[in-house]
C-alpha cells in the first residue's frame, strides 16, 4: 500500500510568480507541428516527459521502489546529466519536467537502470505476484529479459512558453489530488510541489530561467 506522509493542509495554488521562468526558447510552429512527441536535437529543454509501468502495474506504490526512482534521478542531477524542473511519482507512472543536452539518452539509461534495480528488489523480497505480472505483460520482442517494468517511450513534449510550463507544473502537482489520494498536493511526498511552495522537497529542483 502506498504510504502517504500527511501534514497540515494548505489551499491548492500554482507556483509563486518568483519561481516562474522568464525566457523560454520559442521554436517555429511548423517545426513543433511535425510531431507531438519527439526530441529536437537543437533544443535542450525543458521537456514534459511521462514514464508508465507496463500495463499500469502498481509497482511504484512500494516506498522502497519509489526511493529507487528518487535515488536514480538524484544521481543524474548530482552528476549534471539532467536538470529537473518538476516531477511527480504515482503508483504506476511518473511525470518529469526536465532538460539536458542528452536528455533522450539519460532518460533511457534511467529507465534501464531502475528496471534492473526494481526487479532485483522484487525478487529479493519475494513479490511473486508483481513479478508474475511483469513477466506476463513483457513484450514478445524483449527476448533478452524475463520481465518488463516500463512501457516503451517517454512521450516527450517540448515546453517553449511560460504558460505551458505553468500548466504542466499544475497538472503534475495535482495528479495525487485528482486520483483521490490526498486533498492537497502538499501532502504528497513524491512531488516537486513542496519545492515551489516552501523551497524544499525530496529532489533538487532547478527553476527555469
Amino acid at each position: 500500500m502506498f504510504r502517504i506522509s500527511l501534514i497540515f493542509g494548505l489551499l491548492i495554488q500554482p507556483p509563486s510568480r518568483e519561481a516562474l521562468p522568464r525566457n523560454l526558447v520559442r521554436l517555429k510552429e511548423k517545426e513543433i507541428g511535425r510531431s507531438r512527441y519527439k526530441y529536437f536535437s537543437d533544443y535542450t529543454g525543458p521537456y514534459f516527459l511521462t514514464g508508465t509501468t507496463i500495463r499500469w502495474v502498481a509497482v511504484f506504490g512500494i516506498p522502497e521502489i519509489a526511493q529507487i526512482l528518487i535515488d536514480s534521478l538524484r544521481f543524474l542531477i548530482d552528476h549534471a546529466r539532467i536538470e529537473l524542473h518538476g516531477f511527480v511519482i504515482m503508483e504506476h507512472h511518473l511525470h518529469l519536467i526536465a532538460s539536458g543536452e542528452a536528455l533522450s539518452k539519460e532518460i533511457s539509461v534511467f529507465k534501464s537502470f531502475t528496471a534492473c534495480k526494481i526487479i532485483d528488489f522484487l525478487k529479493k523480497n519475494q513479490f511473486e505476484d508483481l513479478l508474475s505480472l511483469l513477466k506476463l505483460f513483457k513484450k514478445r520482442h524483449k527476448t533478452a529479459q524475463d520481465h518488463q517494468v516500463w512501457e516503451e517511450g517517454s512521450h516527450p513534449q517540448l515546453i517553449t512558453r511560460s504558460e505551458m510550463l505553468i500548466q504542466k507544473l499544475n497538472y503534475i502537482h495535482n495528479n495525487p489530488v485528482r486520483s483521490g489520494y490526498v486533498d492537497d498536493p502538499l501532502h504528497w511526498r513524491y512531488s516537486s510541489y513542496r519545492y515551489y511552495y516552501e523551497g524544499e522537497c525530496v529532489l533538487p529542483i532547478t527553476v527555469v530561467d
